[in-house]
């Protein structure tokens, strides 16, 4: 399999700087070659074109964030709790990869509608794991039983997704994850019986 070749994982890790310092269309694959340490042409053992790089990034990388916060919330108690690991992992996961922040926050907002719909593809797996932990909050009665879980969805994604724009567009001025406490409290007050 390709993806446990030292070279896929090199041009992966190269694309994403690249891609964060120059922009997506300003990366030519000889400038992610150069980087990755590889000839032109062995990208093209790997991916069919630049839009399959930038989609396989998302993808590798989405897969490892997703494979983190599964499981930092495996052991946690509670719906609460899970929901505050998994914010708080969003953002220590992309405050620690400053490259990674700038493709998923800009970059990827600037491509085709073609490449959003694969990326929002990558994507379904973690909207998953946001709709269990809703779906748990209802079942443990601490949230309320009448959310429209797509809706409520959208919202903590969006929520935390726009914060890490704000902290990406501010150029990192300020501690990311020392956001959690407050989104926390923001949306959990807004899901639970008390509100209803």
């Amino acid at each position: 399999m390709k993806k446990n070749k030292p070279k896929y994982n090199q041009i992966i890790e190269a694309a994403v700087e690249v891609i964060a310092e120059n922009g997506y269309h300003a990366s030519q694959v000889a400038k992610i070659a150069g980087k990755a340490g590889v000839a032109d042409g062995t990208i093209y053992l790997y991916f069919k074109n630049k839009e399959d790089i930038l989609v396989s990034v998302f993808e590798e990388k989405m897969g490892q964030f997703i494979e983190k916060i599964a499981n930092a919330i495996r052991d946690k108690n509670n719906a609460v709790e899970k929901l505050y690991t998994l914010i708080e992992m969003h953002f220590r996961q992309l405050s620690e990869d400053h490259h990674l922040a700038v493709v998923t926050q800009l970059e990827l907002r600037q491509s085709d509608k073609e490449l959003r719909l694969k990326i929002n593809h990558a994507l379904k797996p973690y909207l998953a794991v946001i709709d269990d932990i809703i779906k748990e909050g209802i079942e443990e009665k601490v949230f309320r039983d009448n959310l429209n879980i797509p809706l409520v969805r959208q919202m903590i994604f969006g929520t935390m997704d726009e914060i890490v724009t704000n902290w990406v567009m501010k150029e990192q001025k300020y501690d990311l994850t020392s956001q959690t406490p407050d989104a926390h409290a923001f949306i959990t007050d807004g899901l639970s019986l008390k509100m209803s």
